[in-house]
């Protein structure tokens, strides 16, 4: 998501216009959008906390959600349940409001291992990360637009639950720097590294800055600019913004703001009152477990927590400082994080879309979470109030949604409890009379034959192809398959990075590949009108991915184009395969006459084809796009590596062999591009 050059905003929080959001489109709302757009708007008007939008696939619901937004015209939260669909809606959010703050906000892992200790093999695990500087930087956007603009849509995965550090404490740090102002030189530089900054000579990057003469050069962690700061004596002379890649100046600037280089930052006189308190609840707890008989406990315990206090001592920071959240945050025993949620304004609104995911994710985030921290602490590796680095527990989370609107094809039962019947709101009916697909129930025997016929057909036509299996090993061998006979494919499942399988997606749509094959491509989010014929194989499997609502959701897949079909490859039907199409042909059935009666013939949804990863990447290339295809190759196999060794300590031997399968496969291919 491209990050604005300017720091000054219209939409400031004090003193914004009535009107904030803009919303850009050459379309008006049709079918039963305005009723849907209404109705919703109109429940958040009379104070309803639940409603649900209850939208097909293709019936434009981002539409009806940014019409929602413009006229409820508060700050919003948009919760998706992955990053490729948050990314997704964030270039379509991004679109609708080309005037206003659409952040992105994910975890910023590429890969994450959490610290962790099995007992029965006395095996402890460190914790390792791979961090990708961009959506860190697409993080950092997030939080300072919701300081400091009325106008900021944010789209986030369910990372938003998990603790960010103290509001205040990053509130707090802002330095104001203003032109023509008296700077004595060690206070501002001192004062850079408390923010987190890190002084560098060479390597510029994020959260950086670096000194030549008189020419003090910034570059935060929010964005693609940086602020040269030039001098006389201890007075500001002038601030430049400018191109942190290129140095090209933009503009001269009267003052800017920075924020924090790090999201978890406290005051030195905060650290101390925290030391304190680690040291006394460290004192507690040796005495604790060595009166349970476990001295080997009491004194690794001893050793790392006196080694963090030395850390926060010396640097004020530390790896793994979230888990002094309670004692730095000054908060009690058992309070919830301060998330992402709380940089946000009592009265902002909230939609949390694929609801039927979302919700259920997020209700499982707390407990996922809590018998690893309970073993580290009971074998010393942590203290109890490590207990309180943890995501939000679910009752916590409705607290801080004041309202809410869950949108999905097929709600889930936690969307029936709790909205009022009358304020699950249908929206079937889809402007381009576009109806949903046939679907057509074959056997299995000679299916890949088949497959191949109807995949032929269908490229011949110009259209697209997705096919769905049920395992990873499946999905791999149909993709080489198709490969082989001179398809153009790839697979997708949960093994392929973030920004690759957005690539992957983004390359189907222009016709770079004519196939994509997954398990469960409906998490992808994909929306994708060129999209023709979806072939389910192995239908009649039961299963989540085999459920109606499953089955509903990939079968939408294929209704944004007028030709498009389903084939399901099933032996039986089961009960799921005919609640799902029975449900396909009542909207269909709605649709068509719809369309009969107001004379619509179906088209083909014509979108343009947005690429979100060099969006993501704010139109800047990024650093593993800067090197050669070879390069690339190379520093992905040394990430492989790095992971195969990791799965290898935690004794996860299966997922080191498929890393090592990956690494030969890799390193062929290097082999026969340098021959």
């Amino acid at each position: 998501m491209s990050q604005k050059k300017s720091t000054e905003n219209p939409h400031r929080l004090a003193g914004h216009s009535a009107k904030l959001f803009n919303l850009v489109s050459e379309f008006k709302p049709t079918g039963d959008q305005p009723v849907a757009i209404e109705k919703l708007n109109q429940g958040l008007n009379d104070g309803l906390r639940h409603q649900t939008l209850l939208g097909a696939t293709g019936t434009g619901k981002t539409f009806t959600m940014a019409n929602i937004i413009a006229k409820q015209n508060k700050p919003t939260l948009i919760l998706a349940h992955n990053k490729t669909l948050a990314a997704q809606l964030c270039a379509e959010f991004q679109q609708f409001f080309p005037d206003n703050a659409v952040n992105y906000f994910v975890s910023y892992y590429d890969y994450y291992q959490p610290e962790a200790y099995m007992p029965r093999t006395d095996t402890f695990i460190e914790k390792e990360a791979t961090i990708n500087e961009e959506i860190a930087k697409f993080r950092h956007a997030a939080t300072q637009n919701l300081l400091t603009r009325k106008d900021t849509i944010i789209i986030s995965s369910v990372s938003c639950i998990y603790g960010i550090g103290s509001r205040e404490d990053y509130e707090n740090a802002a330095f104001t720097i203003k032109n023509g102002e008296e700077y004595p030189r060690k206070e501002f530089l001192k004062k850079l590294v408390d923010m987190r900054y890190e002084r560098v000579k060479a390597d510029f990057s994020r959260g950086t800055f670096e000194v030549l003469g008189d020419v003090i050069t910034i570059f935060p962690p929010g964005g693609d600019i940086a602020y040269q700061l030039e001098f006389w004596g201890d007075s500001l002379d002038k601030i430049s913004e400018i191109d942190a890649f290129t140095s090209e100046v933009f503009r001269e600037l009267d003052e800017i703001t920075l924020f924090p280089a790090k999201h978890n930052i406290t005051s030195p006189a905060k650290v101390e009152q925290a030391i304190a308190k680690i040291e006394a609840e460290l004192k507690s707890r040796e005495k604790q477990l060595r009166d349970m008989g476990n001295p080997l406990a009491a004194h690794r315990l001893h050793q790392r927590t006196m080694y963090d206090i030395e850390m926060l001592r010396e640097t004020g920071y530390i790896s793994g400082i979230e888990n002094y959240t309670r004692y730095l945050n000054n908060t009690p025993e058992g309070a919830p994080p301060t998330t992402l949620i709380d940089f946000f304004p009592d009265d902002f609104l909230c939609f949390v879309d694929e609801s039927h995911i979302t919700i259920p994710q997020i209700g499982g985030m707390y407990n996922g979470n809590l018998s690893r921290k309970q073993t580290l602490i009971e074998h010393g590796f942590r203290l109890p109030s490590a207990m309180d680095n943890r995501p939000l527990k679910f009752a916590e989370f409705e607290q801080k949604i004041k309202q809410a609107i869950y949108v999905s094809a097929t709600p889930g039962k936690y969307e029936y409890e709790h909205c009022p019947k009358d304020q699950i709101v249908e929206q079937i009916i889809r402007p381009t009379g576009l109806l949903d697909p046939k679907i057509d129930v074959r056997p299995t025997e000679n299916q890949i034959d088949d497959l191949m016929n109807e995949i032929d057909a269908t490229i011949k036509k110009g259209f697209r192809v997705l096919l769905t299996t049920v395992t990873k090993k499946s999905a791999e061998d149909l993709a080489e398959y198709l490969i082989e006979n001179g398809i153009r494919a790839k697979y997708l499942h949960s093994e392929i990075q973030t920004f690759e399988r957005v690539e992957i997606l983004t390359e189907l749509r222009k016709g770079t590949i004519d196939v994509v094959v997954g398990i469960n491509l409906l998490r992808e989010g994909l929306d994708l009108p060129e999209v023709a014929l979806i072939g389910i194989l192995d239908a009649d499997k039961r299963g989540f991915l085999r459920s109606r609502d499953a089955m509903l959701q990939i079968i939408g897949r294929a209704a944004r184009n007028e030709e498009g079909r389903v084939i399901m490859y099933a032996d039986t039907m089961t009960e799921a395969m005919q609640e799902a199409i029975s449900e396909t042909n009542r909207r269909r059935a709605i649709q068509e006459a719809y369309n009969k009666k107001h004379g619509i013939t179906p088209k083909t949804i014509i979108k343009k084809i947005v690429d979100i990863s060099k969006d993501l990447s704010g139109g800047k290339p990024r650093n593993f796009e800067k090197l050669t295809k070879s390069d690339q190759i190379g520093q992905m196999i040394v990430e492989l590596e790095l992971e195969m060794d990791i799965a290898t300590k935690n004794l996860d031997f299966e997922r080191a062999a498929a890393l090592r399968d990956q690494i030969e496969e890799l390193e062929e291919r290097l082999r026969k591009m340098k021959r």
